[in-house]
């Protein structure tokens, strides 16, 4: 039996833009910590392809659970990441060329180093664009970038959500109800790709529900309650985080969109549901909440992340 190499290699964003207080990465990191693996970071721009190897400088960290200073950088080194066991993706959206790059040179150490999440399936797989797959469960949605089209499907639906289709964390959502002007519209549009444009569903003011997949089985739930006036209930945004527990259809919608990631080989992954609706937001590139779930139940699915991916090693 070939004998573990006991290193993961985490991409992500700054290291010290890592919000202790939510972030999913630390609880992560941590946890593999626990299991004995050496963590090395680092971020997109520190890859390279040289000789056939695909390298990245990276910083050796130790991180802390507890402690305003959650981290401390043992040492930094190029590493030749076919080497390592596990490489996690965490770093956030936007899809740009940078981001591109990395999952072309991932994509090539794949077959050795089990990458978490696939990255030919992350870049062949955008999260909104993913979820035309469920259109059943959709609302009523368009891309578009055409002025018009968006005129059109507010005289329909008279209110409307319209999101940047790479954007993430809530960022950039524009309302817009019976008020809002063509040119407020086309000024939106021009500072965006295309977008996705979806009918408001007024049932966001009770929260929506973000739902855990870890190798194809639902782990669990938290409900996230927007502040007071906004449709935003991401974390991120100030929304506030609670216990749920998942109705029989929303628990079928996400059994059947778990089906489908299992199949993709998606091995984390998180969905969001506003009163048996997804939301648009099939969550692969960076899944977060499960710190917020542990603080709420006192269950860590890290555990349950790093169980399924040990179980299952190449």
């Amino acid at each position: 039996m070939k004998k573990r190499n006991k290193v993961i290699a985490i991409q992500g964003d700054p290291i010290n833009s890592i919000n202790t207080k939510t972030d999913t990465t630390l609880l992560l990191a941590l946890e593999a910590q626990r299991r004995g693996y050496k963590v090395y970071y680092y971020e997109t721009q520190d890859l390279m392809f040289s000789k056939g190897k695909v390298y990245s400088f990276c910083k050796e960290v130790i991180f802390y659970g507890n402690k305003k200073k959650f981290y401390q950088i043992k040492n930094s080194k190029k590493i030749d990441l076919s080497k390592v066991e596990f490489i996690l993706m965490r770093q956030n959206p936007p899809f740009n060329m940078d981001y591109i790059t990395a999952t072309f040179l991932l994509e090539k150490i794949s077959k050795k180093t089990r990458i978490v999440n696939d990255p030919f399936v992350v870049r062949n797989m955008p999260e909104k664009l993913y979820s035309i797959e469920f259109l059943k469960f959709l609302p009523p949605t368009i891309f578009t970038k055409n002025v018009e089209e968006v005129v059109n499907f507010k005289k329909k639906y008279k209110k409307i959500v319209v999101k940047p289709t790479h954007g993430y964390g809530g960022k950039n959502i524009f309302f817009i109800n019976k008020k809002a002007k063509k040119r407020e519209i086309s000024k939106y549009l021009r500072k965006h790709d295309h977008v996705m444009v979806q009918k408001f569903l007024p049932q966001i003011k009770h929260g929506d529900k973000r739902i855990f997949i870890i190798g194809g089985t639902i782990k669990g739930a938290i409900r996230r309650i927007p502040p007071r006036g906004s449709i935003v209930s991401n974390i991120g945004q100030g929304g506030k985080a609670v216990k749920t527990t998942l109705t029989k259809d929303e628990y079928r919608i996400a059994k059947i969109v778990a089906s489908n990631l299992k199949k993709k080989q998606i091995v984390f992954a998180g969905i969001d549901l506003i009163s048996n609706y997804l939301t648009g937001d099939i969550n692969i590139t960076s899944p977060t909440g499960l710190k917020n779930y542990k603080d709420l139940t006192g269950i860590d699915l890290a555990f349950d992340f790093w169980n399924y991916l040990e179980k299952r090693k190449k």
